[in-house]
């Protein structure tokens, strides 16, 4: 890859937005920038899975920061803190305008299942994630942003602060609600596969946009929780899934559809999910998952555990549903390496 300057660089890295109000996301671009002093840029490929080359990045007519010629259908981002790997990844992807209207409403929807572990243990998704997203929406003209779950473990307040979302997201102008039981409605789910209706928070089907926002970690019953198994999180009866994670996860994802799954690997959760407990069991990779197609997003996800897509029931139904996409090889891929 061409050497690119500094100044391209950190707008590759940034966006075109200004940096997200954290020391960490400001020590990455300075990482980044002294690189670029040094002969390195962050490696950017756009590629089949699996396969390792360099591909040229066009540029708009009239900017001069570097754009990908085309949009890929899902990204991945590595090696920086969580801001910076949020930013970068986004940009990639097209930019949170593409997935936000001007003056819109969304709903963030990350797992902050239980309150009994901090961010670390790999239970819930990390703060600084869902914090930098809350922030990009703001950039990209969102009028309200809220955040939420239903947790299992603990009181929503509790489990908010706990995982240390309610903070990040509060800083960055974000609204954490709590899950009202009375906006549980009955749905019907058309030409179900094993899920019928399900109590589904209304607020889903009234918000311009839905962001899935799931850790990648361990389950016992489903082996992982990825942006399909999240999904459950904004319904009441959750044991009607358990009976048939494959149909009825793809049963569930087909009524919820969010405009964009984002999964957090930045810490995985290897074994004893879903609640963890055990700084053995977690694993850092400092990674991002993007993509508008969430069947696709969970395929990646699952090669981080040594897994194929089709080895997981809710993938293999889903991507047979016309869900999404699991066939990795097909989709146009793009990596991010910010370390360089």
């Amino acid at each position: 890859m061409k050497e690119i300057s500094r100044r391209k660089a950190l707008k590759v890295i940034l966006a075109g937005s200004t940096a997200i109000a954290a020391t960490p996301l400001l020590a990455a671009c300075q990482r980044a920038a002294e690189d670029l002093t040094q002969g390195s840029s962050p490696s950017i490929t756009n590629t089949p899975f699996g396969a390792v080359t360099d591909t040229p990045v066009a540029e708009t007519p009239g900017d001069s920061t570097e754009v990908p010629a085309t949009l890929p259908d899902l990204v991945v981002a590595r090696n920086a803190e969580p801001e910076s790997l949020v930013q970068a990844a986004l940009t990639a992807i097209g930019g949170m305008e593409r997935f936000v209207p001007r003056g819109g409403w969304v709903i963030i929807k990350p797992n902050i299942c239980t309150c009994y572990y901090p961010y670390e243990y790999a239970t819930t998704t990390n703060p600084w994630v869902v914090g930098a997203l809350v922030k990009l929406c703001f950039e990209a003209g969102a009028g309200k942003v809220q955040v939420m779950d239903y947790p299992f473990g603990g009181s929503a307040d509790q489990a908010y602060q706990s995982s240390g979302i309610g903070e990040q997201v509060e800083a960055n102008g974000g609204e954490m609600v709590q899950m009202a039981y009375f906006k549980f409605k009955e749905v019907k789910i058309e030409n179900a596969l094993g899920l019928r209706s399900a109590e589904i928070y209304e607020d889903v089907f009234s918000a311009d946009t839905v962001i899935d926002v799931p850790i990648a970690k361990h389950h016992g019953m489903s082996r992982l929780t990825l942006g399909m198994k999240n999904l459950m999180g904004l319904i009441t009866n959750r044991e009607q899934i358990h009976r048939d994670f494959g149909n009825r996860l793809t049963d569930l994802a087909t009524k919820i559809r969010p405009k964009l799954t984002v999964v957090d690997a930045v810490r995985i959760l290897t074994d004893n999910g879903p609640t963890g407990g055990n700084l053995a069991d977690v694993k850092k990779l400092d990674t991002l998952i993007v993509s508008p197609d969430i069947v696709a997003a969970d395929s990646y996800a699952a090669t981080l555990f040594g897994l194929q897509p089709e080895d997981l029931d809710y993938i293999r139904v889903g991507a047979k549903s016309g869900l999404g996409r699991s066939d990795l090889g097909g989709l146009n891929i793009r990596e991010i390496n910010l370390a360089g």
